[in-house]
């Protein structure tokens, strides 16, 4: 078995070749033929999260080195534990990585991407920049069938990411506008979801990028703003008044800052991104907005069979996808720590 795994944060990815492992009980080892690369690696591969204020979340705990980094994950059956059933070998699958302990009461209601023990894949697992990869049980194998080679692989962190933030809009009634903020990987897809999911909403694309701006017109877009214009909030909202929501798809200081100010009273801003940074604001305006700010993580297991369900009806515009070989994956960490990819990179990871 061949992986690109982190062997020091911070440096680079190295090959690491070892037996590949026969899956025992409910395990089920797939071979992965498509990974996708998601900003969340960087930081892993960095060890930290930026929490503002020079201070660092030091995540270098939640795994072992070497670990194998990867949580968008494609393939096909390879072999199955003693115990495993409803899937079989040879079966084109895709795998819900964000896997719970299964017995706390978090787990029990559905949430197990919110879990305090988590066995996530790529993350505190062994994950998909590998050709083969274990996963504890056959419910987090997703049927993608009608669903692209490698598209289904972003689903399940771009796309449920961005899935399971807009849902977050619905109550008490859709949003007429949303502006999205930031048009990485996630964020494009987001801007893709939010055409299917809210066609009568206005949206309103975000980002610093010139080119990514281009792109989200061409996309569907509405309108386009430059958050490197001073006056771009205040032009946002002397166009709409005000945005009814928006999903901050960076999660950075500025990001959060521009989100805030661009929704009207009694708006919603949905936080996604884990750039870093802190966020202060006079307390008061809170009410006297009444302003909603509400971190989303990931997405549930069932959200993600949703998801897949409404990209097989062909109602959501595929994200530019740009594929790579596995052992360019150290490669693609640099090219998104630099800002320098457009939709997402998909490792090819066999052959």
């Amino acid at each position: 078995m061949k992986s690109q795994a982190i062997v020091a944060h911070g440096a680079p990815l190295e090959e690491i070749i070892a037996e590949t492992p026969e899956p025992r009980a409910t395990e089920v080892l797939l071979s992965v033929t498509h990974c996708g690369v998601c900003h969340s690696d960087v930081h892993l591969h960095d060890g930290h999260f930026d929490m503002g204020g020079g201070k660092q979340l030091d995540v270098t705990a939640s795994h072992t080195l070497p670990h194998t980094l990867g949580h968008e994950i494609e393939g096909r059956v390879a072999a199955l534990g003693p115990q495993a059933d409803g899937v079989a070998v040879g079966e084109r699958r895709v795998v819900y990585p964000w896997i719970g302990c299964g017995e706390c009461a978090v787990c029990s209601a559905g949430d197990e991407q919110l879990c305090n023990r988590p066995r996530a894949l790529g993350i505190n697992l062994a994950g998909g920049f590998s050709d083969h990869v274990l996963v504890p049980h056959p419910r987090y194998l997703l049927d993608c069938s009608g669903v692209a080679e490698g598209l289904a692989a972003t689903c399940m962190c771009s796309g449920l990411t961005a899935f399971s933030a807009l849902g977050k809009l619905v109550a008490p009634t859709p949003p007429q506008s949303i502006a999205v903020v930031g048009l990485g990987g996630v964020g494009m897809m987001g801007l893709q979801l939010a055409r299917t999911l809210f066609a009568e909403a206005r949206l309103l694309a975000v980002d610093v990028d010139e080119g990514k701006l281009e792109t989200a017109i061409a996309s569907g877009a509405d309108a386009a703003y430059d958050a490197r214009s001073d006056g771009a909030v205040k032009q946002l909202v002397k166009d709409t008044g005000g945005a009814a929501a928006a999903v901050d798809f960076v999660g950075s200081e500025a990001s959060l800052e521009f989100a805030s100010r661009a929704v009207r009273k009694g708006g919603r801003v949905v936080i996604v991104g884990l750039f870093g940074g802190r966020f202060s604001m006079p307390i008061p305006m809170f009410p006297l907005r009444a302003l909603s700010l509400i971190g989303s993580y990931v997405g549930t297991l069932a959200e993600a069979r949703r998801l897949l369900d409404l990209v097989r009806t062909g109602s959501v515009a595929p994200i530019p996808i740009e594929r790579r070989p596995l052992a360019q994956a150290g490669r693609s960490l640099d090219d998104l720590r630099g800002g320098r990819v457009l939709g997402r990179i998909v490792l090819s990871c066999q052959g």
